[in-house]
């Protein structure tokens, strides 16, 4: 990201700049609103466990990575966490600064630890040498130029269109005069007298400040962090661009930027000239945590110690085989919410049988949805699309439609510009009066399952459907004893004035629901010539059976059947919709439990009303992630929070399926996991605060009122229901039926993988016949 320098470059240029990679490796990427998935916040620190990355991001975020010493001490009261659990994660901890024994934690346990301060920057040095807010000043100047930078379609006017970064700022900061308003007198000027790209700004302003080698890194960290959602938006920038075999410099130019802030304050300022010197061998200390970060770490592994022994005991591979074709198959998303309406669905017939797979269904498309010049990729973020498909009516339809999507664009400019949002409300509102009526009152159109079917486009060549759909079921462990009807579920949400409604989607599909994927995979299993192919891949496949698309609304918990009038589809609709309505019901009932003020009877009504904030949980609770074949699981209410992907290592030859598995389902679920994790530990760095509040900028993200800071992360509302926290934030259990050496195998092919697992980001077992039967350690080792 910065400009590769020749041998002859000096040492301290060479290591300032590693020290700018370094830094902009440390800080997550955040997706835009329109195609949100979960992020792990903690993915420039995999390579650190928990005890040190908390002492990295205490210096650099002034953040705690767990929870406050009472929740757990009350976990311990209650029993839930034993003395047993918490002597494991004693036991397993390998730092030389841990407590020596049981009493001595319990001792530690009792007393909160100190809370972390971030190394102070400059900016806020200057701010008590002069009583200005200077860090406040600054995220209103940088967020105000940033909202209009980075706007995606939102603004009418951008500063400095199709400039660099560094650039545009430059041109906009040597003429804005609220800093010099504010009491920072000749800034502009400042500004104006500065390098010409970011990577010099960086090694001038470091030579100005005296930062050296070693105190770099944590420095650069702390002024990123101290951008909070923009320095994540230009790192998705980069994760974007290195996905396309290229590169992005927008991260480094923001680092430039923050810099010249500390260099002008340094300049303004002398008299924090003394605190500064003191901060920078802070910064230059080694990174060695501390006897209380230990602890921490410990106490959160006993408490997922404590859940994995709660998760062993209601696993079963008790299952009746009765030998008898299934009446109906169906294929949920691994989505945790999907859960609780499997085992609603599975109620009410036992020749009924559930199967779960990321919602993508094994087929990375990059869509174009009707009337829609907008390219969706409808896959997981960690891959890149191989295959196209539209959605198209008739000419005529899809004349009138694109016609209507540029209305309401230029209807909504007409809204939002300066002067005309005011003539709008004048002339549109009285229009509005009767739906914010039917809104309030719960009033809506139910969803139709009418829009025009998705097709791959181009369309496939006879050979290659039968090898994609092959290779598809054969993931699905889905090659044998099939049902007539077999559904393939896609999970979407319907919310109203919700910003993040993108987020309650598809995060295998890309932050999109996952229609257009169910669909695709039904046409294509459908489809004669894939069917004729099929045998030549080992799969005989009844010629009765049919696929049916049909999409999980999960905040209503409807199910909306698509394509139902394919050529000799069956004709026993009437007893697939009564189970489906019968199993809305009860999952409805058990997730009204949960949400506060909910009925079961209007439980379907919160989706639509513009006022609610906590329309469905998400993925809340989220714990665990199982790959395994049903009977393991078909007998435990896992409460919503486990992630459960259909596995049979038996039929798995190559092994080919669980690498898959391990490298692609299970690190998204893992980011989910964190996501959730780190907005509860440290909302003020990692979550998105409050809805209330919430304004949408540049279509990129939220924030608060009218601060300049932009907010990655969960909403409050998302983590809390007024009263208690309803996520418990837990790092992953991953739980794989298959031989250890094959799992071992598929790691030490994707040592990134191995990472999570072997710094205790994601914890790893191995099933047999149902039971945890080994714990897999850092370095590669399995234990009973």
């Amino acid at each position: 990201m910065f400009i590769k320098h020749t041998q002859f470059a000096s040492a301290r240029v060479s290591g300032i700049l590693a020290a700018g990679t370094a830094a902009i490796r440390a800080i997550p990427p955040a997706f835009p609103l329109d195609a949100t998935v979960a992020v792990n916040p903690f993915l420039g620190q995999v390579r650190e466990n928990l005890a040190e990355a908390s002492v990295r991001l205490a210096r650099t975020a002034g953040i705690k990575l767990t929870r406050p010493r009472s929740s757990y001490s009350a976990d311990i009261v209650s029993g839930r966490i034993t003395d047993e659990d918490l002597m494991a994660a004693l036991s397993a901890c390998q730092s030389e600064t841990k407590p020596g024994d049981l009493a001595q934690l319990k001792v530690l346990l009792q007393q909160e630890g100190p809370v972390p301060a971030a190394a102070p920057t400059i900016a806020d040095l200057a701010a008590s040498v002069s009583g200005i807010d200077w860090p406040s000043v600054i995220e209103k100047s940088v967020g105000l130029w940033a909202a209009g930078y980075f706007d995606r379609g939102q603004a009418l006017w951008s500063p400095a269109p199709g400039e660099g970064a560094y650039a545009a700022w430059r041109a906009w900061a040597s003429r804005d005069l609220t800093p010099e308003i504010a009491g920072l007198s000749g800034f502009c000027s400042h500004v104006t007298a500065s390098p010409d790209t970011s990577e010099q700004a960086i090694l001038q302003v470091t030579g100005r400040l005296a930062i050296n080698v070693p105190a770099a890194e944590t420095v650069f960290h702390r002024l990123l962090i101290d951008l909070g959602g923009w320095a994540q938006h230009a790192r998705w920038l980069l994760w974007q661009a290195e996905q396309n075999g290229k590169t992005d410099g927008t991260l480094g130019d923001l680092l430039a930027v923050r810099l010249i802030w500390e260099e002008a304050l340094f300049n303004r300022f002398p008299a924090a000239a003394d605190q500064w010197q003191a901060t920078l061998q802070l910064h230059e200390a080694p990174l060695v945590p501390t006897e209380d970060q230990v602890a921490d770490a410990i106490l959160q592994d006993a408490a997922e110690r404590a859940y994995q022994r709660s998760l062993a005991q209601s696993l079963t591979n008790t299952a009746v085989n009765t030998g008898a074709r299934p009446a109906l198959q169906a294929a949920f998303c691994i989505d945790v919410r999907s859960e609780v309406f499997r085992r609603a669905l599975e109620n009410q017939s036992p020749s009924i049988e559930t199967l779960g797979f990321a919602g993508f269904f094994g087929l990375p498309a990059a869509h174009r949805d009707h009337g829609s010049d907008v390219e969706e990729k409808h896959l997981p973020v960690l891959l890149k699309p191989a295959l196209t498909s539209t959605s198209h009516g008739s000419a005529r339809a899809e004349r009138t439609a694109r016609i209507g999507a540029r209305a309401i664009r230029a209807l909504d400019r007409f809204r939002q510009a300066a002067v005309s949002s005011f003539a709008y409300v004048e002339a549109a509102g009285p229009l509005y009066v009767t739906k914010l009526m039917k809104d309030s009152l719960g009033f809506h159109a139910k969803t139709a399952g009418n829009r025009p079917a998705p097709k791959l486009d181009p369309a496939l060549d006879a050979e290659t459907k039968a090898a994609t759909a092959a290779a598809v079921l054969k993931a699905m462990s889905l090659t044998k004893d099939h049902a007539q009807v077999v559904l393939l579920v896609g999970h979407g949400a319907n919310v109203k004035n919700n910003p993040h409604e993108s987020a309650y989607h598809c995060g295998a599909c890309g932050g999109y629901s996952g229609e257009v994927s169910a669909r695709l995979l039904a046409s294509l299993l459908n489809d004669t010539e894939t069917r004729a192919g099929l045998a030549r891949h080992g799969i005989d496949l009844p010629e009765d059976t049919r696929f049916v698309a049909a999409l999980h609304d999960t905040t209503t918990d409807d199910i909306t059947l698509f394509d139902t009038d394919h050529p000799g589809q069956i004709d026993r609709h009437d007893l697939l919709k009564a189970w489906l309505k019968r199993a809305c019901v009860e999952a409805r009932a058990e997730r009204a439990l949960r949400l506060p003020g909910a009925k079961v009877a209007s439980i379907a009504t919160r989706a639509f009303n513009w006022a609610e904030i906590r329309p469905e949980w998400g993925l809340a609770g989220c714990a665990a992630f199982i790959a395994a074949p049903r009977k393991v699981t078909s007998r435990a209410n896992l409460e919503g929070r486990a992630f459960l992907h259909s596995y049979d290592w038996q039929s798995d030859t190559d092994f080919k399926t669980l690498e898959l598995i391990l490298t692609a389902p299970v690190v998204v679920a893992s980011w989910i996991s964190l996501q959730y994790y780190g907005s509860t530990v440290a909302p003020d760095v990692f979550g998105g605060g409050n809805k209330l509040i919430h304004n949408v900028v540049g279509g990129i993200g939220v924030v608060e009122g009218n601060g300049g800071r932009l907010r990655p992360g969960l909403p409050a509302q998302a983590l809390h229901d007024g009263e208690k926290g309803m996520h418990t934030p837990l790092r992953l259990s991953v739980l794989i039926e298959a031989p250890e050496a094959a799992i071992s195998g598929v790691l030490e092919a994707h040592p990134d993988v191995r990472m999570l697992f072997d710094n205790g980001w994601l914890h790893l077992f191995a099933l047999k016949d149902g039971q945890m039967a080994t714990r897999y350690q850092p370095g590669g080792t399995w234990v009973q």
